[in-house]
């Protein structure tokens, strides 16, 4: 059809992610085909990474990211690694470097079939995070949920990995949270001008911790990998946890792990974890009417 372009769904841990080829075009995938999209039970989705041609000498490409209501986003980090296992199956190359709004994301394909995502340095200061409020430690903010003498929730680690996170420390499995009703209220709470994903961290060891995600413009996810790295780096800062620790993500399917590092050689956050090719098809960029085909397993572009 006229003014089709290739996509594939697929899935970073149950992070639902379409990867959409915009190569070529000068145009890009409209809030409105976002929503359109996000509203078929087929189509729905956590991220759109659309990929574009590079703007930056040196780099594979510039990934354009949109969350289910349409809002953009700086970094995705299960949808990057749903980016590199597409191109790696369309190129057989296992080494990329992305450009976002937020800035380059280096990305690699181990033979074992996981693919690793360097998500940059985090940032910690309350107007670049950004935050409403000047507070000279972000690793613990004045900032709860429920009655003063017994909150629900408290004291958060707030930090950017290319958006706003928010990571509440919790004592118990974060499944028995009722997130879909807390995570509305934190993510517009006036503290985040720029709202918030809103992640309940359980830290089970010194090197492991249980974590679920209300994601900014997304709403409850399956996964959500900068919220991972988020509550990883947060882990580390407030001394709870080793700097590099696997995460069980309690909402994903057969709650999957992701790896985390904090490298203290120069700051920067890895993340490693699977990629999951499901179907491809086409679909509109302006309005968001798509067709399902079958493709090649793991190409979202031909």
């Amino acid at each position: 059809m006229p003014g089709m372009v290739n996509f594939a769904r697929m899935n970073g841990l149950g992070n639902k992610i379409l990867v959409v080829d915009m190569r070529g075009r000068e145009d890009r995938v409209t809030p409105a085909a976002a929503i359109a999209l996000a509203g078929s039970a087929e189509t729905h989705f956590d991220q759109i990474m659309a990929i574009h041609d590079p703007r930056a000498e040196g780099t594979d490409a510039f990934i354009d990211i949109l969350n289910n209501d349409g809002t953009g986003s700086g970094a995705c980090g299960n949808g990057t690694r749903c980016v590199v296992q597409a191109l790696a199956a369309e190129t057989g190359r296992k080494r990329f470097l992305f450009q976002t709004v937020a800035g380059l994301l280096q990305a690699v394909k181990h033979e074992d079939g996981t693919i690793s995502v360097d998500m940059g340095a985090p940032v910690f200061d309350w107007q670049r995070i950004p935050l409403s409020e000047d507070f000279a430690d972000t690793s613990r903010i004045e900032l709860q949920i429920g009655p003063i003498d017994a909150p629900v929730l408290h004291s958060p680690s707030v930090l950017s990995m290319g958006n706003p996170h928010a990571v509440f420390f919790v004592d118990r499995d974060p499944m028995t949270f009722d997130l879909a009703r807390i995570g509305p209220m934190l993510e517009h709470h006036p503290m985040f001008p720029q709202k918030a994903n809103i992640t309940l961290a359980q830290v089970t060891g010194a090197t492991t911790m249980t974590t679920r995600t209300w994601e900014r413009g997304a709403g409850l996810t399956l996964a959500c990998g900068s919220a991972a790295c988020a509550a990883a780096v947060s882990g580390a800062r407030t001394g709870r946890t080793a700097r590099k620790v696997t995460i069980t993500v309690a909402s994903s399917p057969n709650r999957q792990a992701l790896t985390i590092d904090w490298r203290e050689t120069d700051g920067h956050v890895i993340m490693t974890g699977a990629a999951e090719w499901e179907w491809a098809g086409h679909l509109d960029p302006e309005t968001g009417a798509f067709t399902r085909e079958p493709l090649a397993s793991g190409a979202a572009a031909s």
